[in-house]
């Protein structure tokens, strides 16, 4: 599992991941939203019936932003990973984003969106609840497995071999 502010590098890294080793990549962004103007969460009960019905039994990796929806899933996780190179970063990493089709109709769309993205980013350490750095430093420090908090995206372990 991954998991880290919007623009830390989750699906990137998942996609390498995945691509490496094999795996089924999962962005969770899939099933935590229900189809509404303006969006709105899913509840976690009905993202997790989603995600469990499309969850391989082994050989996947699954990123998102929400503490939530990983804690959920954490029992059938041997590794959480959490990208954390800060807010600044983050916000580099958005404004550089490339187009997102599943989530977007037009790259205009999604410049439009920008500004509230780069809010919300800005808002990560203040923030309350599971899409918050408390959330991600909660659900880090209650995951029993193997865990990693890696904080400089030049180091992470596929940009080193």
């Amino acid at each position: 599992m991954i998991v880290g502010n919007s623009g830390s590098g989750k699906s990137t890294y998942a996609k390498h991941l995945a691509a490496r080793d094999g795996l089924v990549h999962i962005d969770l962004d899939v099933f935590a939203w229900l189809p509404t103007e303006p969006p709105q969460r899913k509840p976690v009960a009905a993202a997790m019936t989603e995600l469990e019905a499309r969850l391989p039994p082994a050989g996947w990796v699954a990123e998102g932003c929400y503490a939530d929806l990983l804690e959920a899933l954490s029992p059938r996780a041997d590794l959480l990973l959490f990208l954390n190179p800060g807010v600044d970063a983050c916000l580099r990493h958005c404004r550089a984003r490339p187009f997102e089709p599943h989530k977007y109709p037009t790259p205009q769309a999604q410049q439009e969106n920008l500004a509230m993205l780069l809010e919300w980013v800005r808002g990560y350490d203040t923030r309350t609840g599971p899409l918050s750095l408390a959330g991600h430093r909660a659900l880090f420090e209650g995951f029993e497995g193997p865990k990693h908090e890696l904080t400089d995206p030049a180091v992470w372990p596929e940009r080193s071999g």
